[in-house]
């Protein structure tokens, strides 16, 4: 199934900008589907073809005569040797748009850009699907617990894989084949005791001295196989807020899942196990809104950094965002019904923001948007922050 993903236009306005795009992203996020149907005028050439792999590597300059214009590379990490090749021809004409790289090892891809293509390259990141592409595709459930357990990976939409199972493959077909080209881990039980771990505590602040004692590893290799599971779109961190507005503030970083459907399978819930009574229904529900801010910065490419805020006493505002003197202050509760006590953090710290602008935001699990004077109220299926 073919559907829209908002980065095309994104993608459209810097092709006549920068002589080369990079697409980067998590395993299955789509890349190449998009990537096929999005731009039919581009030739599509991946170099997961060993022929053309070995045309690459044995003559880039025949190769690159070839395929000088209008050409997708996919894969284009597995041929390193024509990045230095690559820059030196759009060096030589300046035509915009003139190759879209992508890759699903995205270290590596990024590694080589960043040494042979700076300043060549525009780069974006196509995560797997948003709410309104769920909305577009018509795959949104209307069932909050059915669409956390899912996910928004493609596949198990399109052809209609069950979660559990997709996840499953997930994991040992793509996590753990990246995960040992960038490093030989020895032991790989207490790798995926971390992925399970880090599950369990969704959305709380990260304490490597106790992710180090629970998976039986040195907090040094904690902090490498973190690296590991952020480079291979497993993870990402939230940092605190770091301006002090008169408080003691945390300084330790919370970490979220890239997807729901994964992290469910992680902490073993099934569409029938998972609903509001379940114990990790908050910060699952909590994980899917802040990944879908990601997903939405990343695809509308608005370049906005994502924080949240809390003080040595306990008041906490879960994400917030910074433009110009305007914070956008967001609350997250997975609560079908809106109580006023929801909007005491984003008041709380509003009141000690001084000479700025304040936007204060609820995004809660029920199914009604509302614009109140002092706060823009939306449900979890439909919100742009």
């Amino acid at each position: 199934m073919s559907t829209h993903r908002i980065l095309k236009e994104q993608i459209d306005i810097y092709r006549q900008k920068y002589p080369i795009l990079a697409i980067t992203g998590p395993r299955q996020a789509g890349k190449t589907t998009f990537l096929k149907t999005t731009f039919p005028d581009y030739r599509y050439i991946t170099l997961e073809n060993p022929d053309i792999r070995a045309f690459a590597l044995n003559d880039p300059n025949g190769f690159l005569a070839e395929y000088d214009e209008a050409v997708i590379l996919d894969e284009v990490q597995r041929a390193p040797e024509l990045f230095s090749y690559l820059q030196t021809l759009v060096d030589q004409r300046a035509q915009m748009g003139r190759f879209i790289l992508s890759g699903s090892q995205n270290f590596h891809l990024m590694q080589h850009i960043t040494q042979s293509l700076a300043g060549r390259v525009g780069i974006f990141r196509l995560f797997p699907f948003d709410l309104s592409e769920m909305k577009s595709a018509q795959w949104l459930s209307k069932d909050l617990s059915t669409q956390l357990v899912g996910g928004f990976y493609p596949a198990v939409y399109d052809r209609a894989i069950p979660p559990i199972q997709y996840f499953s493959d997930y994991l040992d077909t793509y996590i753990f084949r990246d995960i040992r080209e960038l490093q030989q881990i020895q032991d790989m039980d207490a790798f995926h005791k971390l992925i399970r771990v880090c599950a369990s505590q969704v959305g709380q602040l990260t304490n490597y001295n106790e992710l180090s004692k629970l998976v039986g590893v040195s907090h040094t290799t904690i902090r490498q196989w973190i690296s590991l599971l952020k480079t291979s779109y497993i993870l990402f961190e939230l940092p605190p807020y770091f301006e002090n507005f008169q408080k003691r503030l945390v300084k330790s970083p919370k970490f979220y899942f890239y997807d729901t459907g994964l992290l469910c399978r992680m902490l073993d819930y099934k569409p029938q196990d998972l609903n509001p009574l379940s114990s990790k229904w908050g910060q699952i529900f909590e994980n899917m809104v802040v990944a879908e801010c990601v997903k939405q910065n990343a695809h509308l490419n608005l370049k906005r950094s994502f924080y949240f805020w809390r003080d040595s006493n306990g008041h906490e505002v879960d994400l917030l965002y910074r433009e110009s003197d305007t914070y956008t202050l967001v609350e997250i509760k997975s609560s079908k019904t809106i109580k006023m006590e929801m909007f005491k953090e984003l008041d709380f710290l509003e009141a000690i923001i001084p000479d700025a602008k304040v936007r204060k935001v609820l995004i809660y699990g029920g199914d009604t948007a509302q614009k109140r004077t002092k706060y823009q109220i939306s449900p979890w299926h439909d919100f742009l922050i």
